[in-house]
């Protein structure tokens, strides 16, 4: 069970109404809800060799073999150093290459530009995203996406949440994951769009929408994407066309502390030209783009002992 402390009457309902669990759909019933529409599920990885396997496998298994619910997956080779492109391949998926894909652009880097490319590649009219990292995969990860998107055609997108387990000396704390949600994004949401004050992992990696819509809404190049894509959704098709589903539980890799810190900064500078695009900040650009973060060891340049890094 999820608690929220303090809840506008909006968000209140909206939760109420629109928030479900991966469990209340069958995979074969999901076939039939389906009907002519085609669905893609799209997997960017970057060194994710020892995980894109077996998630791989387990969607092809339980959606793909035993039940025709994903009609095609698809694994985006993120300038991978490492065999995830071989691994993604030989479990079964369609690899394409980031950089093939957007050949002609100007090169970006960042999990955005991934996930764009995923979309030009996918022919679902459905696309599902989910992160390449998980341990566990279970099918219901896609096929609770997929459930409001198949069964109810008001909605247009579909974020996952989760119990995220954090890794410590100490054993594991249930909900010790999310750091950077709970610091940074939560906070920021509920400020400057209270409206989306009711997802329960806003920055989550697994979500679904209709291509139609999906095509319409830009995908920012950092980490910000996650950010950028619930406020340009909630602009064009309303609260009342998003839902979210429990999925369970989510293990991943947890990123350390320095990592985390810059990916909320990538997350505050993409909220930043979203403010400005509403009138509440005055220039387009933050006043300076760079991170600087300290580390306790001896590299090119020290502040009192410290190492001094700029994102």
């Amino acid at each position: 069970m999820w608690h929220s402390r303090s809840v506008t009457p909006v968000v209140e309902a909206w939760s109420a109404y629109r928030t479900r669990t991966a469990t209340q759909w069958k995979p074969r019933d999901l076939v039939r809800d389906k009907g002519a529409s085609s669905v893609s599920v799209v997997i960017p990885a970057r060194d994710e060799e020892d995980t894109v396997g077996p998630i791989v496998r387990t969607i092809r298994r339980h959606l793909v073999d035993r039940v025709p619910l994903v009609d095609e997956i698809i694994v985006v080779d993120s300038r991978s150093r490492d065999a995830t492109a071989q691994v993604a391949a030989a479990a079964g998926a369609r690899v394409v290459c980031q950089d093939r894909m957007t050949r002609g652009l100007p090169r970006l880097e960042g999990k955005g530009d991934a996930l764009w490319a995923g979309l030009a590649a996918a022919e679902g009219d459905v696309v599902a995203f989910v992160d390449a990292d998980l341990r566990r995969f279970q099918p219901h990860f896609v096929s609770g996406l997929l459930g409001p998107l198949l069964t109810d055609q008001s909605v247009a997108f579909v974020k996952g949440f989760y119990h995220r387990p954090l890794e410590g000396s100490a054993g594991a704390e249930r909900d010790g994951g999310g750091r950077v949600t709970e610091l940074m994004a939560r906070p920021l949401l509920n400020l400057f769009w209270p409206e989306l004050a009711g997802f329960v992992q806003p920055l989550a990696g697994e979500y679904a929408g209709r291509r139609t819509v999906l095509e319409q809404v830009p995908f920012v190049s950092g980490y910000g994407v996650e950010t950028a894509m619930l406020i340009d959704l909630l602009e064009l098709v309303g609260l009342d066309a998003l839902a979210q589903v429990d999925l369970g539980e989510r293990r991943h890799r947890n990123q350390s502390t320095e990592a985390l810190g810059r990916m909320a900064a990538q997350i505050l500078y993409t909220a930043w030209s979203r403010l400005h695009r509403q009138g509440l900040v005055t220039t387009a650009r933050p006043p300076t783009s760079a991170l600087t973060q300290f580390r306790r060891g001896a590299v090119r340049r020290r502040s009192r002992g410290w190492t001094v890094r700029s994102w």
